[in-house]
């Protein structure tokens, strides 16, 4: 039986005023976060979204939860052991931990809402992060024991993934399905108010369990969809962090002598798929020749500013089990050559979807269409907006009929492991509208590999699987293999202790404004 238990946390300092002298007022500590889009929704069990759950984390917390660096850390579980076959997990709880209406967290708290998420009639999205466990029991008030039906070695991950958070069963009670717009949970901040196009606002929760926490008083986290207005507020002093900010703008940003400009490593992976299901990215030929094509180089310095890089393969590095290649050279002269041999000695037309419609976006799109111009391949480009990415993409019932041909996109596998970069994007089961697989791709050999990695316990053979599915996945090129970018956020200097992960959601727990 494998045991893992917490480190405790450190207790914080005290503070003593003088006996004869009342202490100052203290201004109250506000911090604004410039953020790029409107907040969808406030239950974390039923968005995609990463800024929604990670805007969540000021009033929701889970049994774990990923630190700065996206490994995964006890929370609200304070230990957990592991049966000898894999399925049966048994969690010790943090005690004396209180949702923010007062309810005590236990037990019962983590059944009724894993259960809700279980519970295939409550439609959530997040249902298949969680479909393989197959019972959760109450065994004391402050001991639970989740059973799967299959070992699922990716658990611990998929728990500190921040659409794993506890609410109070109090509140969903009370809310229902309305809980989207009541957020109640064990958190450093308590829900304020929410203009889904505006902002959302929160508050230092008095009865934190965490002594002396939170250090700040408000936390707004305003929409700025505007890349440029983004930075502005930052230097104009109407926020203390903006993420993400235009690359082009960088200089300007460092220039200034009472902001940082921030540059963290991400793990997104930025990529075009290729429907393999339709003439002529049937073609492996095909698909490789595009690969050669496009300069990642060039585009890296003409979308992003030079903060990005050509993909060092399928998994970005820094995700666990991510394999290291060598990225795909820029050879037009090779992709001429593929094309003629596939048929194509003259290229062909086709279209060219963005899912996103921002200005990096753009730039990215523009710059793939004077690449594959300069081989044969002309391209028609449209920059999708949500509704049509959903419509038109994400909700096709029918892969013989999916007018996706290219498609860009890009992708952070925010549980910190390889599957999730995997299994929603490259596996048969993944096409839509279930997941995310918009090449439809499908490769029994990949297939089982990524099956047999969350079936074992054991490091090695993960590794061994993981990366010969990605190997198989490189040499299919179902994706234009396009670069990982690098994140860049701003804040005023007198800010601390707010970071951007590296897949592209905060951490602000210890989040702390000079005076």
């Amino acid at each position: 039986m494998r045991t893992f238990r917490a480190k405790q946390w450190v207790g914080a300092a005290a503070l003593a005023f003088g006996v004869f002298t009342a202490p100052l007022a203290m201004a109250a500590k506000d911090v604004t976060v410039a953020v790029p889009i409107t907040i969808d929704s406030l239950d974390p069990y039923n968005t995609n979204s990463t800024l929604a759950q990670a805007v969540g984390k000021a009033y929701y917390e889970g049994l774990f939860a990923f630190d700065k660096d996206l490994k995964a850390q006890p929370l609200l579980a304070e230990s957990y052991t592991t049966s000898p076959d894999g399925l049966v997990y048994t969690f010790k709880l943090r005690h004396d931990v209180k949702f923010q209406d007062g309810t005590d967290f236990n037990a019962e708290a983590v059944k009724v809402n894993l259960d809700r998420v279980l519970n295939k009639s409550n439609g959530l999205a997040r249902y298949n992060q969680f479909n393989r466990i197959k019972s959760v029991d109450v065994v004391d008030p402050y001991t639970v024991k989740i059973t799967l039906t299959e070992p699922f070695s990716a658990l611990i991950n998929a728990l500190a993934h921040p659409s794993a958070m506890m609410i109070s069963p109090a509140a969903l009670k009370k809310w229902g399905k309305d809980i989207a717009f009541h957020p109640v949970g064990t958190g450093p901040f308590e829900f304020v108010e929410w203009k889904p196009a505006e902002y959302l606002k929160v508050k230092k929760f008095a009865g934190y369990w965490r002594k002396g926490y939170p250090k700040v008083d408000t936390l707004t986290f305003r929409t700025v969809t505007d890349n440029n207005t983004r930075a502005v507020v930052v230097q104009t002093g109407e926020a203390q962090f903006a993420f993400p900010v235009p690359y082009e703008q960088a200089p300007i940003l460092k220039a200034n002598a009472k902001l940082n400009l921030i540059v963290n490593p991400s793990i997104f992976a930025n990529y075009v798929s290729l429907n393999v299901q339709q003439k002529p990215f049937n073609d492996v030929r095909v698909r490789q020749a595009i690969n050669y094509a496009i300069n990642k180089d060039a585009l890296s310095k003409v979308a992003f500013s030079g903060y990005a890089f050509p993909s060092q393969g399928v998994v970005p590095q820094g995700v666990a089990f991510a394999d290291k290649m060598a990225p795909w050279s820029y050879d037009p002269a090779k992709a001429r050559a593929l094309l003629k041999e596939a048929g194509y000695p003259d290229g062909f037309t086709t279209t060219l979807w963005s899912g996103y419609n921002d200005g990096t976006s753009a730039k990215v799109v523009q710059f793939l269409q004077q690449q594959l111009a300069q081989v044969g391949i002309k391209t028609s480009i449209e920059m999708l907006e949500s509704g049509q990415r959903v419509q038109r993409v994400q909700q096709v019932q029918d892969a013989k009929t999916a007018p996706v041909r290219m498609y860009y996109g890009a992708w952070s596998a925010s549980t910190g492991e390889a599957d999730w970069a995997l299994r929603p994007l490259l596996t048969t089961n993944a096409w839509p509208p279930v997941f995310y697989n918009t090449a439809y791709y499908s490769n029994p050999a990949v297939d089982k590999d990524v099956a047999d990695a969350l079936l074992t316990t054991d490091t090695g053979k993960r590794q061994q699987l993981y990366a010969d599915a990605q190997q198989r996945i490189w040499k299919d090129a179902p994706w234009v293999f396009l670069t990982t970018q690098r994140n860049l956020s701003v804040e005023n200097k007198n800010l601390s202790g707010f970071y951007v992960m590296p897949d592209g959601s905060f951490n602000f727990g210890d989040v702390d404004l000079k005076q």
